[in-house]
């Protein structure tokens, strides 16, 4: 694409147009043939692609130079992705493996943190995954918490985060169990080499952003709504996942998953159960349709490690229902009758699969734990 055809294009609204085009065909993904039809899940549907929208142009217009990086968050308690989990804060930052990146840190004291980089979006015909990874345990600390991570294609010294000439983004993963007492970490990019500021936005730039932006809409919205049909054929079980097809969604190669579709009647509760490994971290949430978590600001909708309430034998009975049954480990629907959940095991020393069942909700209190193998 050539700068004066991008400059054509932005000056008559081509590109503009094309981009509203491409978002009113991104549309499709509430009318496919699994999609639900209640008011409920089809208004979080049409939020969830204007939420889509608003985080493709962040990613893709306003922090899209990888020569001046910075962090913006991907991921929030108003815009959600994939599953995304409601006890992390996820960070982004738009990166390219033609350069060379310097982040700097102090550890904090969240439990978990992991630096990835990884080639690929969810829009994008190219190849995606993940290209190098760093988690906590394994940084150089100087006696304050500090740190610092080269990112780079070529091998460094000390910290050193992996990238491949098609790396495109960093995430950074912090895990918290308890949000009001632990810090996360403090953090800062920048580029080896850079000298004065970045160049002022061009036609090419906007043109292409444009482009990505819609593509990464349309192609998340459609993956993900692919995830949840095919959970949906085994409701209210919770399997595991192929770590490829995690690793190809950038995901965290430290966690393994386990996903599925619940669904319940008015008087129905659905109850999960599993003994935990030695485990860095696990959590258990519940999302809608659409791979969002529920609202966990005004709602329990998920629990970890810290959270639950566990049984003398060290197992745990999560009971999801749509109000509260006067047992430990309530996890609420909000208003829904269906969507989708997830259990994570992180650093885990093996990954049992939790068991479900559906009962009456009337009957929850009286009912035998099962015995765990």
């Amino acid at each position: 694409m050539g700068t004066g055809i991008s400059a054509e294009r932005i000056a008559e609204g081509g590109a503009w147009e094309e981009f509203c085009d491409a978002l009113r065909a991104a549309g499709a993904v509430l009318r496919r043939p699994g999609s639900p039809a209640d008011a409920l899940d089809r208004a979080e549907g049409c939020r969830y692609l204007s939420r889509l929208t608003r985080l493709a142009l962040e990613r893709f217009v306003e922090y899209a130079d990888p020569t001046a990086p910075a962090f913006y968050r991907l991921s929030h308690e108003t815009a959600k992705i994939g599953c995304d989990n409601p006890d992390s804060l996820y960070l982004n930052a738009t990166i390219d493996g033609r350069y060379e990146y310097r982040l700097r840190g102090t550890r904090g004291t969240v439990p978990y943190l992991g630096f990835g980089t990884y080639y690929g979006h969810y829009g994008s015909k190219a190849r995606s995954g993940c290209s190098g990874y760093l988690e906590a345990t394994q940084l150089l600390l100087g006696a304050d918490g500090s740190f610092e991570i080269v990112l780079s294609c070529d091998h460094q010294p000390g910290n050193w985060l992996p990238m491949e000439p098609d790396t495109s983004m960093l995430i950074v993963r912090q895990n918290f169990l308890d949000r009001e007492r632990e810090r996360p970490a403090e953090l800062t990019i920048e580029r080896r080499g850079a000298a004065g500021p970045p160049e002022p936005l061009s036609s090419t730039a906007l043109a292409t952003g444009l482009s990505e932006a819609a593509r990464f809409v349309a192609g998340t919205a459609t993956l993900f709504a692919e995830w949840a049909e095919g959970f949906a054929r085994r409701p209210n079980e919770l399997g595991p996942m192929d770590p490829a097809v995690t690793g190809g969604a950038h995901g965290d190669p430290n966690i393994h998953f386990h996903m599925g579709y619940w669904q319940l009647a008015a008087d129905e509760a659905l109850l999960v159960e599993a003994r935990p490994p030695e485990c860095e971290f696990w959590n258990f949430q519940l999302n809608n349709h659409w791979m969002e978590s529920l609202d966990y600001r005004y709602r329990r909708i998920h629990y970890n490690k810290r959270s639950t309430v566990y049984r003398p034998d060290g197992s745990f009975r999560l009971v999801v229902a749509h109000t509260d049954p006067g047992v430990p480990n309530w996890v609420d629907t909000a208003g829904h009758s269906r969507g989708t959940m997830g259990l994570r095991w992180i650093k885990a020393a093996a990954h049992p699969r939790p068991r479900t069942r559906v009962v009456k909700h009337q009957d929850v209190p009286a009912i035998p734990v099962l015995t765990q193998d």
